[in-house]
């Protein structure tokens, strides 16, 4: 089984072709999708992480992100919680696509090459 540890949270199984969770070894969904649409998503208000630094009742800009231009979206794995990503996007506007691998030549690359133990690996992790 060929796992590749794409970021802290996240790696894809080449076998199964599908994004995981590293917390937990959840399959999220395929690898030849986003994998932000296997994710729990969290539309949050910007004022909650950054709070405004002057009073609201008496200035109308307080340094505080405005929720009517900016919106922190954070994705969860829907299995154990883990925070897998977030990111800073106006409203409404669809999830960005940052992570799109050539599943193909990806799995090429790794065809012949024995994974024992990964660098990166957390304790306990098996390849």
């Amino acid at each position: 089984m060929k796992k590749v540890l794409v970021t802290e949270n996240l790696r894809i199984d080449l076998d199964a072709e599908s994004w995981e969770c590293r917390g937990c070894d959840a399959e999220l969904i395929s690898a030849r999708e986003n994998y932000k649409r296997g994710l729990l998503v969290y539309d949050r208000d910007p004022r909650e992480i950054h709070q405004p630094l002057l009073d609201p009742e008496m200035y109308e800009f307080t340094f505080a992100p405005d929720p009517t231009w900016c919106r922190i979206l954070e994705y969860y794995c829907p299995t154990c919680g883990l925070l897998v990503e977030a990111e800073y996007l106006p409203p409404g506007h669809p999830p960005t696509h940052d992570i799109e691998f050539d599943i193909d030549a990806l799995k090429a690359r790794w065809r012949d090459v024995e994974v024992t133990e990964h660098p990166h690996a957390r304790p306990g992790e098996e390849f």
